[in-house]
């Protein structure tokens, strides 16, 4: 196995001399956050320094922590723009970062630093929004990950794999937070779009 394989969280200290991007990337209700809840509890319980950031924007849950549609929840640092992250990250061996999709275009520039400061990165984020179309930065957080992770959900409407994110209420902003009340997965035969 290779030592910067993004499921051997407990690299020996030998192995911490170089960073690494993971992007763990899908539609709402697809485990995106379930899964880096997952690595980076992987992480802690090698004793490895985590530290782990979630966008201002997203109260749905908690203001303080990062929680799943599932309930598992980790401790998390609220930021107002990705330009914090690197101060609040510089003892980290392991940075987490969840919803990247409502961060400024500069959280890139903040994870390629903080991979060149030899540190594991792990970001999970939705790949696209409401209208099927790539969102913020996560297409070029995609471009420049070492590893990445496709994760699916249950389509509502076929029971199919589902990449999409359906809004079910009327609106046309592009970024309103929601659960269940506003989003549905759908399979992509399921989909349907806005129109223009």
């Amino acid at each position: 196995m290779h030592p910067n394989d993004p499921f051997n969280a407990e690299l020996p200290s030998e192995h911490l001399h170089f960073g690494s991007v993971e992007v763990i990337a899908g539609c709402m209700f697809s485990g995106k956050t379930e899964e880096l809840i997952r690595r980076l509890r992987r992480a802690q319980i090698a004793k490895l320094k985590v530290e782990i950031f979630k966008p201002q924007i997203d109260t749905r849950y908690s203001r303080q922590e990062i929680v799943s549609h599932c309930e598992n929840r980790i401790d998390s640092i609220v930021v107002k723009d990705s330009g914090n992250i690197i101060v609040l990250a510089k003892d980290a061996h392991v940075v987490g970062i969840d919803e990247a999709q409502f961060f400024d275009d500069g959280l890139v520039d903040v994870v390629e630093q903080l991979a060149q400061q030899n540190k594991r990165v792990i970001i999970a984020g939705l790949d696209l929004d409401y209208r099927g179309k790539p969102f913020g930065p996560m297409p070029n957080l995609l471009c420049i990950a070492d590893y990445v992770t496709k994760t699916l959900a249950i389509c509502m409407k076929s029971g199919l794999p589902a990449s999409r994110t359906q809004r079910i209420v009327s609106g046309d902003r592009l970024i309103d937070v929601g659960h269940t009340d506003k989003y549905e997965a759908r399979n992509r035969a399921y989909f349907s779009p806005p129109s223009e």
